[in-house]
């Protein structure tokens, strides 16, 4: 089963250039917990709601005046829409991440498959654990604690 068989198509990216206030707006209105984030219509990180409160908002910084550029993981992890989740799966146990951006061939975004995408299909329960046990290995830093910020 391919990617592009599971994979949320509801994709919201915000730009760097917002305010924190905005993307947790857009977090609110897309039901999501996660963004992309772009530069000129390019990925270069992803910012989720927990970035929001742990980087900015518990340090007491006003969410209107810090930009998402701030806060940004810069690292953002992809696969293509016509991988197999298998390889979805292993990307996201050995990248230690719940969601991927999905790419075409032409590298433009196209949709996000999560932990919970993997979950809910039923040929993907085995890397669905797989993956699962590799984002809550504790033994290995997450990617946002080494990451370096804009």
């Amino acid at each position: 089963m391919q990617v592009q068989q599971i994979m949320s198509r509801r994709l919201k990216v915000v730009e760097s250039s917002a305010t924190l206030l905005d993307a947790a707006k857009l977090m609110r209105d897309a039901d999501v917990g996660a963004l992309p984030v772009t530069e000129g219509g390019r990925p270069i990180g992803i910012v989720t709601d927990r970035d929001i409160v742990v980087r900015a908002v518990a340090d007491e910084q006003d969410p209107a005046r810090v930009y998402v550029r701030e806060v940004v993981t810069p690292r953002i992890s992809t696969i293509y829409a016509d991988q197999d989740v298998s390889e979805a799966a292993k990307l996201m146990a050995s990248d230690q991440v719940r969601r991927l951006l999905v790419i075409d061939r032409e590298r433009t975004p196209v949709g996000v498959v999560s932990l919970g995408d993997l979950a809910r299909t039923a040929e993907t329960k085995e890397p669905g654990a797989e993956a699962l046990s590799g984002v809550s290995d504790a033994e290995h830093p997450h990617s946002w604690q080494n990451a370096k910020h804009p």
